[in-house]
């Protein structure tokens, strides 16, 4: 007759979710800075999207700005909301 194996599975292990003090303040200011330059890059890419706009209306050319300035909208909106969506979805 031949014996079942037992097999004791190990506890998963469960870290802390609190990072060293240190490291903590030199994430906060790659996350700020990282912040402001995104912000920066939005506000620069509506200034240069409506620059394109009033240039192409001047010369008469048609182009598809609304479709780029979306583009740039919607990157303002996912840098602005960056923060507060992982807030939700990690705490």
């Amino acid at each position: 007759m031949i014996t079942p194996l037992l097999v004791k599975a190990a506890a998963v292990p469960n870290p802390g979710r609190n990072a060293p003090g240190e490291l903590t303040g030199k994430v906060n200011t790659v996350l700020g800075i990282a912040a402001w330059a995104g912000t920066a890059a939005g506000v620069a890419g509506v200034l240069i999207t409506g620059a394109m706009m009033a240039i192409s209306l001047k010369r008469g050319e048609s182009s598809e700005h609304m479709g780029r300035l979306g583009m740039v909208l919607g990157g303002c909106v996912l840098v602005a909301t960056a923060g507060p969506l992982i807030t939700f979805v990690f705490a």
